[in-house]
């Protein structure tokens, strides 16, 4: 019996320190990943971009129409989804908020925002005086992770573990570079098809024409054609 035993003492002293070793995922660390490359995740958060307008009963000034491009100009940047106009439903003139609020869609639309992307509804602001309108839409931050802040000791690899820090600094450059962070929480919708373009396609096919658009010589990319 004692010799079986320190046969498998060895063992049972590696499996201790294995169990020690192992530590709890960082922050900003996936718990389980499918490969090492997937240590990290850049995490995304909403964060809403508004501004609020003080409401008249003639529409909006000069001073808001200014605001309100610029609102315009920044979600056509990331190609945001729904702009909402919120309207107070307490503390101001039903009337005057009702064409504030149809002031502010037709400037909208006249800046390039489709109708369809224009929402407006209704908030409760029972203790504001005079509450504003508010006008804006969604937009997302990467949450870039911390990196570097506890090392391995990579000279030790007996048991073939990847580093904790492994990906970790791509995840964090990619956070940081990337121009819309929402299309890291999932892909955009398909643009609508062009008709026209299947349309004449589909006839030169029943033709047996061919399909494909026309080439000239400068589409060629000969660099014995290029004019010094």
């Amino acid at each position: 019996m004692t010799r079986t035993l320190r046969r498998f003492m060895p063992l049972a002293l590696a499996a201790g320190l294995a169990a020690c070793a192992s530590a709890p995922p960082r922050e900003g660390a996936v718990a389980k990943p499918a490969t090492p490359l997937d240590q990290y995740r850049a995490q995304v958060t909403p964060r809403p971009e508004e501004v609020l307008l003080a409401i008249h009963a003639q529409g909006i000034s000069g001073a808001q129409a200014d605001a309100l491009a610029g609102l315009v100009a920044g979600w056509r940047a990331i190609d945001g989804g729904a702009i909402r106009i919120q309207a107070p439903t307490r503390g101001v003139d039903s009337a005057a908020a009702y064409r504030m609020g149809e002031s502010v869609r037709a400037f909208l639309i006249s800046q390039g925002a489709p109708p369809a992307a224009i929402q407006v509804v209704g908030y409760d602001a029972p203790d504001a005086d005079r509450p504003p309108m508010i006008v804006g839409y969604l937009r997302y931050e990467a949450q870039v992770p911390d990196c570097g802040e506890s090392w391995d000791n990579l000279s030790s690899s007996w048991n073939n573990r990847v580093s904790a820090n492994f990906g970790c600094a791509v995840t964090a450059n990619l956070a940081a570079q990337i121009a819309n962070p929402a299309d890291l929480a999932g892909p955009r919708t398909m643009d609508a098809p062009d008709a026209a373009r299947r349309a004449e396609v589909l006839a030169k096919y029943r033709e047996g024409e061919i399909t494909s658009t026309e080439t000239d010589d400068r589409s060629t990319g000969l660099v014995s054609q290029v004019v010094r």
